[in-house]
């Protein structure tokens, strides 16, 4: 029998007006972790180590130190208990009695968790954390230095290492503890900290001075439920890749089971500095340059051009001015719609110059290799790093790398690494600009099998590594690249580049290995010869024999040429 329809009530205007409140961006991602990487306990183990180990990387090259990072990942579960937790009661002992004739646990029959526990542990010997901001920087999300800067960095939104240690605490209920030191004559401070997911703001649970060995740098361990994993989305090979794109870093490693993997750096010269810049003008859109105008300090125009944006002179400042019909010493502030649409389109109607490249710091085609033969065992190995271009006003390089032959299996599709400032991306790459540049190349052309709308097979690797001031993510999770065109255009153009280059190799070992078979079957009829010589012209056996050395020693002396 169907169960009654319940009546639905009258509700008023305040009734439901009562019910509205605002949502703070934890309380959101608590609901939504999906978006910055935390859907799966495997996706979450590696994203919570993929951030901080992002951070390290930032914060060493940014001091000016060679980083060296220590990553280490240790089970935690209790043995013998299986654990029930939720957000706000934090880490409970389950039941252990039996439930029933299918022996579940009381625990188990309520819904509790069985996935394993591991404590997260990054090290590194960056310049450390001034004290006070140890609490914001790991206990409140949108809270970092480099979304409001235009330069290369791995960080860009202030969200990744505070939700990592968001999902910790919602997860076990412990708290993030972080080791800090500043120098060696600085005193090193131990804090323990968990996020107030409705104000979105730090609970500092101690923060005491503490004894540290390190002189500077910063530490810390996230406990969290998780599933460790070896394969292509695994811990480990997400570290390998890492090492391969900073060939400047040295990286010890401690997996679950206690195996120790020491990666040496491949280099000791850092990446050059990049420099941060002014917004381009052709990046900005309508709302934007309304708050630029409202909060510059400018007084005129033609000062908020030429101070607010990069690559506006005094001459481009003008002509600004003159396609939008403004006088150059209006103040900004007074600016209405009408008049803010009509710089945007003196904007667009002007030729202005692309915008520095010093605000980037690719690998360089250098180390891009010296990366791929340190983690690659292959016979052939190119690199091309494409001129600077820009997307939305905003700079980026292209740099694409391949491996070719060795021990790399013959039979199998080509392995793609996708690289976003030095930064690997592991999932999503069906949804990835990078991986549909590569599916869409012609690899026939360049000798290699290749079915429709599939990766070439054969013993390869290919690298390709996007450089920019803000890399366009599709999502939170920062793992797969947007379509522009632009940079659809540039990955196209570096991968038949590095493609050419390989077709010369593929041909050059051909003709080689043709060349070996012919000189193969003429040595293997030189003792023939050698024998119609001698009976044609009649000479004996030491003559013959000279003969027969003659001929291999200038079939020898070709093969060499």
């Amino acid at each position: 029998m169907a169960a009654p329809q319940r009546k639905r009530a009258n509700g008023t205007a305040e009734s439901m007006a009562s019910k509205q409140r605002e949502i703070s961006i934890s309380e959101f991602f608590t609901k939504n972790r999906h978006l910055l990487g935390f859907d799966s306990p495997a996706k979450a183990l590696l994203t919570t180590i993929k951030e901080a180990v992002d951070n390290s990387l930032d914060a060493c090259e940014e001091a000016g130190f060679a980083p060296r990072l220590y990553v280490e990942i240790k089970p935690d579960r209790p043995a013998g208990k299986n654990l029930e937790l939720t957000a706000d009661s934090g880490e409970k002992a389950a039941n252990g009695n039996q439930n029933g004739k299918n022996g579940k646990t009381a625990a188990t029959a309520r819904g509790a968790r069985n996935e394993e526990r591991y404590k997260v542990i990054v090290e590194d010997n960056g310049p450390g954390i001034v004290q006070a901001q140890i609490p914001k920087i790991f206990g409140k999300l949108l809270y970092g230095s480099k979304f409001h800067s235009l330069k290369q960095s791995r960080g860009q939104q202030g969200i990744g290492i505070s939700a990592a240690g968001m999902y910790g605490q919602l997860t076990t209920g412990r708290p993030v503890t972080i080791y800090s030191r500043t120098g060696p004559t600085e005193p090193a401070h131990r804090f323990q900290i968990m996020l107030d997911m409705k104000k979105n703001e730090p609970v500092i649970l101690s923060g005491d001075e503490t004894v540290w060995e390190k002189e500077h740098g910063t530490r810390i361990e996230i406990t969290l439920t998780g599933s460790y994993k070896r394969g292509q989305h695994s811990v480990d090979n997400y570290l390998e890749q890492t090492a391969i794109a900073n060939p400047h870093l040295h990286l010890t490693y401690k997996d679950p089971k206690g195996e120790t993997v020491i990666r040496a750096n491949a280099t000791t010269e850092m990446p050059p500095e990049a420099a941060e810049i002014q917004p381009h003008p052709y990046g900005v859109e309508l709302g934007i340059l309304s708050r630029m105008l409202t909060d510059t300090k400018c007084r005129n125009l033609t000062s908020f051009l030429k101070e607010e944006f990069c690559k506006v002179g005094p001459k481009t400042a003008e002509n600004i001015l003159a396609e939008a019909d403004l006088p150059a010493r209006k103040n900004p502030k007074r600016l209405v719609q009408d008049d803010i649409q009509k710089l945007l389109d003196g904007i667009a109607a002007t030729k202005i110059s692309s915008p520095p490249t010093d605000c980037l710091s690719p690998i360089g085609e250098e180390l891009v290799m010296a990366g791929l033969k340190s983690g690659v065992e292959a016979d052939f190995y190119t690199s091309v790093t494409r001129p600077a271009s820009v997307y939305r006003g905003n700079p980026f390089q292209i740099e694409v790398g391949l491996a070719y032959g060795g021990k790399l299996p013959g039979d199998e599709l080509a392995t793609v690494m996708r690289f976003a400032n030095r930064v690997p991306l592991l999932y999503q790459a069906s949804a990835c600009g990078i991986h549909k540049s590569i599916l869409t190349s012609n690899w026939r052309s360049y000798g290699l099998q290749q079915s429709r709308g599939a990766l070439p097979t054969g013993p390869l690797v290919i690298l390709v590594h996007m450089a920019s001031v803000w890399v366009p993510f599709t999502s939170e999770s920062k793992e797969a690249v947007a379509h522009y065109p632009e940079i659809i255009k540039e990955l196209k153009l570096g991968l038949q580049e590095a493609g050419r280059r390989l077709q010369r190799h593929i041909r050059r070992r051909e003709r080689e290995k043709d060349a070996a078979k012919k000189q193969n079957y003429i040595q293997k009829y030189i003792p023939h010869i050698g024998d119609a010589l001698q009976e044609i012209l009649g000479i004996d056996d030491a003559e013959r024999e000279e003969i027969i050395t003659t001929l291999t020693d200038t079939l020898e002396r070709s093969r060499k040429l």
